[in-house]
This record gives C-alpha cells, sequence and structure tokens, in this order.
C-alpha cells in the first residue's frame, strides 16, 4: 500500500506515515500553545513540546469524548481548550521538574 508502513511484523498492523506526520504537526501545534498559555520561561526541547503536545491531544480528545463535546458540528472549541490545558499542565510540570533537577545539583 503506498503510503503506508508496517511496523513490528505483525500482518494486520498498518500506520499510515500521513497519520505519523498529523500528530507531529498536531503536538507541535498544541504543545506550542501549551507553552504560550504558562508563563515564564520555559528550557524543553523542540522534541520535548512536541511529545506533551501529543499526549496532551489525546488526553483532551479522551476527556472531550467522555463529557461528549468531542464531536460537534463546527470547530470543537471545548475539546481544543481541554487539549490545550494538558499541554499546559504537561509544560508546567516538566519545567517545573526540570528547574528542581538543576537545584539539586
Amino acid at each position: 500500500m503506498l503510503g503506508t508502513a508496517e511496523l513490528g511484523g505483525k500482518e494486520g498492523y498498518v500506520v499510515e506515515i500521513t497519520g505519523i506526520l498529523t500528530a507531529i504537526v498536531f503536538g507541535a501545534a498544541i504543545g506550542g500553545l501549551g507553552r504560550l498559555v504558562v508563563p515564564g520561561r520555559h528550557r524543553l526541547s523542540l522534541l520535548v513540546t512536541i511529545l506533551v503536545g501529543i499526549v496532551a491531544a489525546v488526553a483532551g480528545t479522551g476527556v472531550a469524548e467522555l463529557i461528549g463535546v468531542a464531536d460537534t458540528s463546527g470547530i470543537d472549541w471545548t475539546e481544543l481548550a481541554l487539549q490545550i490545558v494538558f499541554a499546559g499542565g504537561g509544560v508546567s510540570l516538566l519545567t517545573g521538574a526540570r528547574a528542581r533537577a538543576h537545584q539539586h545539583q
């Protein structure tokens, strides 16, 4: 199949490359917005920011589905807000953890 790759050698388990690229782009956007809502300097790499954004996007979508606001007509503002809140929380946690690690050195 064009545009797909098999992972782990498992037959029938196919991940589309476009899905991975989309996750990276949305992860960067959500992670960047999470950094914007948290005041102060953040010493996080781009990779960590993207990973925080990906995790926040998945968590925000999960919570939005639980409360029934994941699939609405138009833009899902509540889902987006939840994703940004989770990203901000992740940025805060990681920034605080890094600051504490530097203090103990």
